[in-house]
């Protein structure tokens, strides 16, 4: 499975093409456009948020309400564009010689290394694109990959666990997939995605004082994966490793700084007796079966196909680069947003003087936000692995390869 995402930020549209979904998955504008409301939520946002209301035209790939196995094209009007027409003309025009150059680099930003790289003197041209922005089409493309997911029982994601200094007291490595799917029906109901209404409080009260100030802050966010089978990922390649290829997914996106699976970092202050997660073996969690129709599962992570379970949960779901049955946890840490309504000092890359940096409309805080696009990238990594083990052109090709992978591992 591939895909790709184009358009700028204040350009007429954003499109995204994902490649590799077998045919027969039920797929319509408003599953897509659920996950792009919620990714334009929490409080903290900038005003650009009141001008968008995103909605995902389905161009190619679905029929009928669903998927025929070609590639699935996407466009995501930008409602902005008609304030930008000039600006962001893709022919020069009697106005473009009037429209003013971006040349005062912002601190934290794309902008100088971009303007290097691509020898630019507008950085215009590094901004546009370089806006988080894009990740608008990432929460569609994911918002597909989450739908094709749940049809194997796996579902993704997040809650905001830290905002600056503000950290939610009932953080901890969740081993139970109940407790996590609590934790995010909690979370879908705050105003910056914090399942702790304490901390969510706190949280409220630390952005309405960055506003006044002209900051910005930045915090961490977790997203879960629960339902996912063991054996997804390898450990054969160093390229085929799933906690690799979940941790650069992360790291992709724009302002995260620093990805962590299970404990971490903390595993590091441990010895290893505190830490490996303990095997055990049950016939009872043998006997009990997940919903043959395969739909969204509540039930605990201890209750597996093949009999063995965790009782703890350090690893994060993953060992040797593999699935091991266990709820998928990661984490990420976002940067404060670099664009500040009191800019940080800069140099004209025309002049060579100083001067303040440029001003973007932006957001105060984006981690609730971020989170969702993290479970898109998420949803985008396991879909892909899945498809890898299991393979098929058909919703019902893969589905008949998953069941007999899970028969031979009662039989294990």
């Amino acid at each position: 499975m591939r895909y790709l995402t184009s358009g700028e930020s204040h350009g007429k549209a954003l499109i995204g093409i994902l490649e590799g979904i077998p045919s027969g998955l039920p797929v319509s504008s408003g599953d897509i456009d659920e996950d792009l409301r919620r990714r334009q939520g929490g409080h903290g946002r900038g005003g650009r948020m009141k001008i968008e209301t995103d909605h995902a035209q389905i161009l190619s790939g679905v029929r009928f309400g669903k998927t025929i196995g070609s590639p699935i094209a996407l466009l995501i009007e930008n409602k902005d564009w008609v304030n930008w027409q000039d600006v962001m003309s893709s022919q020069f025009t009697v106005h473009s010689s009037q429209v003013k150059a971006v040349t005062s680099p912002r601190p934290g930003h794309a902008d100088l290394a971009g303007a290097f790289k691509y020898d630019t003197h507008d950085m215009r041209n590094i901004l546009e694109r370089s806006s988080a922005r894009e990740t608008a089409m990432r929460a569609a493309l994911g918002a597909i990959a989450k739908k094709f997911l749940a049809e194997f029982g796996i579902i993704i994601g997040s809650y905001v666990i830290q905002i600056g200094e503000v950290q939610s007291s009932k953080f901890k490595v969740q081993s139970s997939e109940q407790e996590l799917l609590e934790s995010f029906r909690s979370a879908e109901i705050s105003p910056v995605r914090c399942p702790d209404k304490i901390s969510s409080k706190k949280m409220v009260q630390l952005i309405d004082k960055a506003l006044k100030e002209g900051n910005s802050l930045g915090g961490i966010f977790e997203v879960f994966a629960a339902g996912v089978p063991v054996g997804l990922g390898s450990h054969i390649q160093w390229d085929k490793r799933l906690d690799g290829k979940l941790a650069q997914a992360l790291m992709s996106i724009q302002a995260i700084k620093g990805v962590e699976i299970g404990m971490g970092f903390e595993i590091s202050k441990k010895s290893g007796s505190e830490v490996m997660d303990e095997i055990f073996y049950s016939r009872e969690a043998l006997s009990v079966k997940r919903d043959e129709k395969i739909k969204l599962t509540h039930h605990v992570s201890r209750i597996t196909h093949h009999g063995f379970y965790r009782k703890t949960n350090n690893a994060g779901g993953i060992e040797g680069g593999m699935t091991n049955g266990m709820p998928i946890i990661i984490r990420a840490a976002m940067k404060p947003i670099p664009t500040l309504r009191k800019p940080l000092c800069s140099v004209d890359i025309n002049t060579k003087k100083p001067l303040k940096a440029a001003y973007e409309r932006s957001d105060i805080c984006a981690v609730p936000a971020a989170g969702v696009v993290g479970e898109a990238m998420t949803a985008l990594v396991i879909a892909d692995a899945l498809l890898e083990k299991f393979g098929g052109d058909s919703m019902a090709e893969v589905k008949r390869n998953y069941k007999g992978y899970l028969e031979n591992l009662r039989r294990f």
